[in-house]
């Protein structure tokens, strides 16, 4: 977590001699005192600490402080001042402040008081951090799942969630991309910090770069106080940048000076500041075609794709679609508050034979639906959706077909012609290994002389469901 200390002192001496020498891990010390009006930019700075002299707060002292207090950081406030009592400083304290010093003591003792300031409130940060985190804990047994696919992509998750290493995920509308997320950052060894998720697309052009990097007050029209982006949140910890692909070019320069960097540049700041974050992006584009298109820079997609995971879609781990609707249905039953337990097998033979174009979310959303319309305590296929119900089989949509000739070859180049029956064949021969396999991918994947993974992502291209040769 990166603390923000703002100091506006009256001797500028010692202002600056803390600006050099207070070296803490994690803290960005601002000094203003040079400054016009120095009250208002102590308010509109959205720091953590505070640190003051008792001639710039204005009268009462009271009043003032009550301000500080009920700003949204609720920052600790330590007041300097030149008068060596101890009543006054009791006063200060009564009033609100977090912590009253005489501005003569060595400095060597203000400095010792000041880092003590600054563990208190890293302490009360990791506290509240904490208490927000109890709430949700994503874990790897989310994604547990007895597809073969799924099982050997977890795997690979398992492997790099320990690393600090940026990724990027990959996947369907709908598959659990910022859930995966989560749970990579709770395995991580950043898991004691923020998880901080931005949707790129979900802004305008013109507040995303605030949002993502932050602004000093006054940087543009209705900027009336500081503001800290989401890089910044996320010091310590991970920041998810959803849609990735959505990204203005020109943002997408500057988020590659900060994974190259480690600095961010708030709009109107005139000093960039360090970060220390793990960023995991995601997207359901294409980013190499984007790239070719001109709308997705090159050397950020090399950049952020240091590890990809593609999440792989619901319809080719269809072996899922028991449990997640067994799981679904109990915890919609606390939350809709239906007296709903069970789902027939006519109707989970229908979910299974659907193929889910919106993946998870879509399934989600289907048995909510369903447990509100269903008037027994078991849902039939009356109560699923009719595209559903109705759903044409893999073999009656005609899509696997083998090399023919074809009119339309007159109207394409050689090499066109080629590739089109290199994938038909491809199909067909995939078709065919699974076929004789019953769906055993691994089996299927040691006759084609091709490994596992590279079956799995053939069987996605081609939308190869793997339910379907189990008969």
């Amino acid at each position: 977590m990166l603390i923000r200390m703002v100091l506006a002192l009256k001797d500028l001496s010692l202002e600056q001699i803390l600006e050099e020498r207070i070296s803490i891990t994690d803290i960005e010390i601002e000094g203003i005192r040079n400054q016009g009006n120095v009250w208002r930019r102590v308010v509109q700075s959205c720091a953590d600490i505070i640190v003051i002299s008792d001639s710039v707060i204005p009268e009462p002292v009271e009043s003032s402080l009550g301000v500080l207090n009920a700003l949204p950081e609720n920052p600790s406030t330590v007041i300097l001042h030149d008068i060596d009592s101890t009543e006054l400083q009791a006063g200060f304290i009564a009033a609100g402040a977090h912590s009253a010093l005489y501005s003569g003591i060595p400095e060597h003792s203000l400095f010792s008081a000041l880092e003590s300031t600054v563990e208190a409130r890293r302490q009360l940060m990791q506290l509240k951090w904490n208490q927000r985190r109890v709430k949700i804990k994503p874990k790897m047994a989310d994604f547990s799942s007895s597809s073969e696919i799924m099982q050997l992509f977890m795997e690979e998750v398992g492997q790099v969630a320990t690393s600090e290493s940026l990724l990027l995920i990959t996947g369907e509308t709908g598959v659990g991309k910022e859930h995966l997320a989560k749970v990579i950052h709770a395995e991580s060894p950043r898991s004691a910090g923020p998880f901080v998720a931005v949707n790129t697309a979900a802004l305008p052009e013109q507040l995303l770069e605030s949002e993502l990097f932050g602004h000093k007050q006054g940087a543009f029209t209705g900027a009336t106080r500081s503001r800290r982006g989401a890089f910044e949140q996320a010091h310590g910890g991970t920041i998810f940048l959803d849609e990735i692909g959505e990204m203005p070019l020109h943002l997408q320069t500057k988020l590659l000076r900060v994974l190259q960097d480690y600095e961010i540049h708030p709009v109107g700041a005139e000093k960039p500041s360090w970060v220390d974050v793990r960023v995991i992006a995601a997207t359901n584009r294409d980013l190499e075609e984007a790239v070719q298109n001109g709308t997705f820079r090159k050397d950020l997609y090399y950049r952020l794709s240091v590890v990809h995971l593609q999440i792989p879609p619901l319809r080719l781990r269809i072996d899922d679609v028991p449990h997640l609707t067994r799981r679904f249905v109990t915890d919609f039953r606390h939350k809709i508050g239906r007296d709903v337990h069970h789902v027939s097998e006519q109707a989970m033979e229908a979910l299974c034979k659907y193929e889910w174009p919106g993946n998870i979310r879509e399934l989600m959303n289907v048995i909510e639906r369903s447990m509100l319309l269903c008037r027994t305590g078991t849902i039939t296929p009356d109560d699923l959706p009719s595209g559903i119900q109705k759903r044409k089989t893999h073999d009656e949509e005609g899509f696997i077909k083998g090399p023919q000739e074809t009119s339309e070859w007159l109207e394409k180049s050689l090499m066109e012609v080629v590739g089109d029956v290199v994938v038909q064949t491809e199909i067909r021969y995939l078709d065919m290994v699974l076929k004789s396999t019953r769906g055993r991918v691994k089996e299927a994947a040691e006759k084609a002389g091709i490994t596992s993974r590279s079956l799995y992502n053939k069987m996605q291209k081609y939308n190869l469901r793997k339910e379907l040769y189990k008969k």
